[in-house]
C-alpha cells in the first residue's frame, strides 16, 4: 500500500488491510503449535459489554487457532453461558471493585504481571490484552502475533492529537520529553510475547506506585506509563488505527 506508513523509523512493520497474507500466516502459525491469551476486565458497569465481546472475540479474534480468554469480574453471577468454538477456553477470574473508576485500570497492570508471573506464562505463549467494552466486526488473525505489539491510537490521526496526548508532568515515570515522540499507543489492545508483556506490565506497575507515593496521577492513567514504557522499548510490530478504531471519529 502507498497511502500509508507501513514501516517505522526503526524497521518495524505497520500492519493494516491488505499488506499481509493472512492463508501463508496460518500456515506457518498451526505449525508452532502456540496458544495465545486474551485478558479483559468486567468490572461494575462494564459487566454489560460482557457478551457481546466475548460472542465476537470468540468468532473473530485468531479464528480456528486455540486462544485462552481470561476474563477478570467482580460480579461472577453475570456472566452468562457462552458457548465457546472447541479450540477456545473461557477462564472467568473474581477481582475487587474499587472505589473509584480510575483504580481498576491503573490496578490492571499489577494485576495483569502478577497471573503473568503465577499462571499466564505456563498457559499461552502470546498474550494480548484487550477493552470489554469493544466489538470485534472482522477477523483479527495471526498477522498481530510479533514480540511486542503496540497498536496506534484512533486519536493520532486527528488535528488536535498532540496537545495532551502525552504526560508532561516532570514528576511522573510516565513522562515523556518534547520531542522524543512517535507514535500514540492506546492501552485498549496491546500485547505479544508472554515474557515481553510480563515485564512491560511489571513496568508499568512500579511506575503508577511511584505516582501513586508521589501524589501525582498521570493524564492517561495507565495508558500515559504504557507510551512511555514503548518509546523506551520500541514495539516490533505496530498495529493501525484501523484494529482499535474509536466510533467517535
Amino acid at each position: 500500500r502507498q497511502d500509508v506508513l507501513v514501516l517505522t523509523p526503526w524497521l518495524a512493520p505497520i500492519v493494516w488491510e491488505g499488506t499481509f497474507s493472512r492463508d501463508i500466516l496460518n500456515a506457518q502459525y498451526l505449525q508452532k503449535n502456540l496458544v495465545t491469551g486474551v485478558v479483559t476486565f468486567a468490572v461494575e458497569k462494564y459487566w454489560f459489554f460482557i457478551e457481546g465481546f466475548m460472542r465476537s472475540a470468540n468468532k473473530y479474534f485468531l479464528s480456528g487457532h486455540p486462544v485462552n480468554f481470561y476474563l477478570f469480574t467482580d460480579n461472577l453471577e453475570k456472566i452468562s453461558h457462552l458457548q465457546m468454538a472447541p479450540e477456545n477456553h473461557l477462564f472467568v477470574i473474581p477481582v475487587h471493585n474499587d472505589p473509584r473508576w480510575q483504580d481498576i485500570p491503573t490496578s490492571r497492570m499489577d494485576i495483569l504481571s502478577s497471573y503473568i508471573h503465577s499462571q499466564f506464562q505456563h498457559e499461552v505463549d502470546y498474550l494480548y490484552c484487550m477493552d470489554i467494552d469493544v466489538q470485534l466486526l472482522a477477523h483479527i488473525g495471526v498477522e498481530i502475533i510479533d514480540t511486542l505489539v503496540a497498536t496506534i491510537s484512533s486519536w493520532q490521526v486527528t488535528p488536535q492529537h498532540e496537545s495532551g496526548a502525552y504526560e508532561t508532568h516532570p514528576g511522573s515515570p510516565a513522562a515523556i520529553p518534547e520531542g522524543q515522540w512517535d507514535f500514540h499507543y492506546t492501552a485498549s489492545f496491546y500485547g505479544g510475547s508472554v515474557t515481553e508483556v510480563y515485564k512491560l506490565t511489571r513496568a508499568c506497575s512500579a511506575g503508577v506506585m511511584e505516582d501513586r507515593e508521589n501524589g501525582i496521577e498521570a493524564w492517561w492513567h495507565h495508558e500515559s506509563h504504557l507510551n512511555r514504557y514503548l518509546q523506551q522499548h520500541k514495539p516490533t510490530r505496530l498495529l493501525s488505527p484501523e484494529y482499535y478504531w474509536d466510533t467517535e471519529l
